[in-house]
């Protein structure tokens, strides 16, 4: 156990230390003018312009529509790429028919048809929540799929002899089999979900953080675009340290 936490420090030092020397790196390009203030403003620029977002109604009012707008993406995409995927998962036909067209599907860049979803829902949240929920339907979908498909055969006919219901068998051997790979379709899902929605923002919107970030881009105010992006890209860390550790947990169970 001991080496197992001495692993996690370390890699958990190894990651802050390189976020360290980017910053340093950031700072030492920006305070010696190798790149123009306008597209690398100094990290003290940003952290003004950043305390000066915060402290105004408008950024608040930007994350709340992005962070509504990314999980009822999410929420979508994991009720249907569950449901979808267990039911294909259910037939051995079903699933050498499906599971290639879904994975096809997904291979195209969903991105190509964003303006049929402006089209269709407006420049408002709706069409990012449409858009994050389409591309985070796959991940769920193909892993919920490889999932409950790749429970052993044996394992089926061992519960079935021993005299298991539907539920029995869903609860107590499909369940656990098919839940790490499941989990980390979950987990693919969520940070497409978050990545679609603050793109889907950033190039037509009327709200939103990725809304703020173009918008600032276009006025040519580099400090608080940066500020917005590096609150994004400090979330994104967060979040993903977050959500590894509920994945490692679920995958020790």
């Amino acid at each position: 156990m001991g080496g197992k936490e001495g692993n996690t420090l370390s890699t958990r030092a190894i990651q802050i230390g390189f976020l360290v020397l980017v910053g340093a790196l950031w700072y030492w390009l920006a305070a010696n003018r190798m790149v123009t203030p306008l597209f690398l403003p100094r990290p003290d620029v940003v952290w003004r312009s950043f305390v000066a977002l915060v402290s105004g109604g408008e950024f608040w009012s930007a994350v709340s529509v992005t962070l509504t707008s990314i999980m009822q993406a999410y929420g979508i995409a994991v009720v249907s790429g569950l449901l979808v995927g267990y039911l294909v998962s259910r037939s051995r036909y079903s699933t050498r028919l499906f599971e290639p067209l879904i994975a096809a599907s997904f291979a195209v860049p969903i991105t190509l048809f964003f303006p049929i979803f402006i089209l269709v829902f407006g420049i408002g949240p709706a069409s990012k929540i449409a858009y994050g929920a389409v591309y985070g339907f796959f991940p769920v979908a193909l892993n919920t799929i490889a999932g409950f498909s790749g429970v052993g055969e044996h394992y089926i006919k061992a519960a079935k002899s021993m005299g298991a219901s539907q539920a029995q068998m869903f609860r107590h051997v499909l369940l656990p089999a098919a839940f790490p790979v499941v989990v980390t379709g979950l987990r693919i899902s969520f940070f497409i979900c978050f990545a679609s929605v603050l793109g889907g923002e950033a190039i037509s919107s009327a709200s939103g953080v990725g809304n703020n970030i173009a918008h600032a881009a276009e006025l040519m105010e580099p400090g608080r675009m940066f500020a917005w992006i590096v609150f994004v890209i400090v979330t994104a860390i967060i979040l993903n340290m977050i959500v590894s550790h509920v994945e490692s947990k679920a995958g020790e169970r």
